[in-house]
């Protein structure tokens, strides 16, 4: 979302006939809006019964985020993938800016900060449902998730985590999935370990990657 408002709904409203209202539709406007155009696009959306509205402006407007969660309510604001650090987090959840929260293994910067967040959020009762996507965050966010529901929330009810199906074929030990849920990791460690002839061919500027002759030919071999 985030583009022209009519062409926002008519695609929201395809999307909703294809899956159905028994199932939920998160809609993400990427930052990309100023607070009140915030307010006035997401109940534009409301017709569609998103899950959430996520980023509708900067995650580092605290008073914007309160002011948009206050004037769509009931629709849920989520968002974190940007925030980096747990003091940003506890004044998100303080102001009252934020229905779910989206930590992102990354962004913030380690495990224990991570786990911080997360029992932030058990307290002030704001599910967390990570941020993935990209090169290795889903090998990331799944243990913050078995983290949450063995040690913390003790409960899946309201947790998604985000996943994509690409890249995992760089990783020693990359995600496995089944019927829409993430299968607990077998082998130790936190399963972000790229494949040494990955790391060689990526490698900048000596990696076969950027030589595009070398690598346009080993494509077609």
């Amino acid at each position: 979302m985030g583009g022209d408002s009519e062409d926002d709904l008519r695609r929201g409203r395809i999307v909703r006939e294809e899956i159905g209202w028994e199932n939920k539709l998160m809609v993400d406007a990427n930052q990309r809006w100023g607070v009140d155009e915030a307010i006035e696009k997401t109940k534009a959306l409301a017709e569609l019964d998103p899950g959430w509205m996520e980023e509708p402006t900067s995650p580092d407007d605290i008073l914007g985020h309160a002011n948009i969660r206050r004037e769509v309510a009931p629709i849920r604001i989520a968002t974190g993938e940007s925030v980096h650090n747990a003091g940003m987090f506890k004044r998100l959840l303080q102001a009252g800016d934020i229905d779910v929260c989206q930590i992102d293994a990354c962004r913030v910067a380690s495990a224990n900060e991570n786990l911080a967040i997360l029992l932030m959020c058990a307290k002030l009762g704001s599910p967390v449902c990570p941020h993935a996507g990209g090169v290795g965050l889903c090998e990331c966010v799944q243990y913050l998730s078995i983290f949450d529901f063995l040690c913390i929330s003790a409960t899946p009810e309201d947790r998604v985590i985000e996943f994509v199906d690409h890249l995992h074929e760089h990783f020693i030990n990359p995600v496995e999935t089944r019927e829409g849920r993430y299968l607990v990791p077998q082998s130790a460690g936190y399963s972000i370990e790229i494949k040494q002839d990955v790391l060689k061919r990526f490698s900048f500027p000596g990696g076969e990657v950027w030589n595009q002759e070398e690598y346009e030919a080993d494509l077609n071999n």
